[in-house]
């Protein structure tokens, strides 16, 4: 089965983000990036899949410029045999459907059987790739799934979608297929020394995103900005009784009913 992991480097949480000088995006300067989380799952799914069928092959693909191969790298080594950059500087600030179009067009003629994704970017969270690059493709796409598995004869894969307040669907669909995957799914396994090692030889092949053709934009982004403060933070401190009598006598000037 031919596998494709679609993986994104995003910024460490712990990382202090600044507005750029265009004040559209955040300052990349200074911070340290990662490999989404959410992708790990979908890269640790990917590779139980080649497990359990005990043979495919698994690419993993990410978008971005030169940086994101530390990532991708990653990514690999947790067990994916094949790993592509799209080479794209501006893809940190791109829309979801032009960073789709950017995989359709690379995707589309590998005749992927199973795509996988992450349900969601930790930085932007907004759930739209893997749908969007589904539809450019015209592969039926289940999404937030937590459990799934493929029919003997591989034609068909079941899956489990979660749904709000806990609610699980159950979908069947036609292979070939795209999947969103959700974290809980799997605890993604450490990589191998070997796999380590293997991939850190490798040399990532970069496919300037100019040369895939034009992609689709849906969106503009007008301006980034920090929220200004609108409320304070008052501590109240000394023993409990006497900050019981202020924060109540605080209650008392403002709503007016005790």
């Amino acid at each position: 089965m031919r596998i494709l992991v679609c993986v994104k480097a995003v910024p460490e949480t712990e990382s202090s983000f600044r507005v750029n000088a265009s004040g559209d995006f955040y300052e990349e300067a200074g911070l340290k990036f990662r490999v989404n989380e959410y992708d790990l799952c979908a890269m640790e799914e990917a590779v139980r899949v080649k497990e359990k069928l005990g043979a495919g092959k698994i690419t993993v693909v990410s978008v971005g410029p030169k940086r994101v191969e530390e990532q991708l790298k990653k990514a690999m080594s947790l067990g994916g045999g094949y790993g592509v950059r799209i080479d794209d500087s501006a893809a940190p600030a791109r829309d979801a459907l032009s960073v789709a179009s950017l995989l359709a067009a690379w995707a589309a003629p590998q005749k992927f059987e199973l795509i996988l994704c992450g349900v969601m970017s930790e930085d932007l969270q907004r759930c739209q790739v893997g749908p969007m690059l589904a539809s450019l493709l015209n592969y039926p796409c289940a999404t937030t799934v937590v459990s799934f598995q493929i029919s003997e004869d591989r034609g068909k894969i079941f899956c489990e979608r979660e749904l709000e307040q806990g609610a699980r669907e159950k979908v069947e669909l036609p292979v070939p297929a795209l999947l969103t995957i959700q974290t809980g799914i799997n605890i993604p396994r450490y990589a191998s020394l070997s796999n380590v090692l293997r991939v850190k030889k490798m040399e990532i092949p970069a496919l300037p995103a100019a040369e895939l053709g034009p992609t689709r934009s849906c969106e503009t982004l007008l301006r980034a900005y920090v929220p200004e403060r609108s409320k304070k933070c008052e501590f109240l401190e000394g023993d409990a009784a006497s900050v019981a009598d202020r924060l109540l006598e605080k209650i008392r000037s403002r709503v007016k009913v005790l």
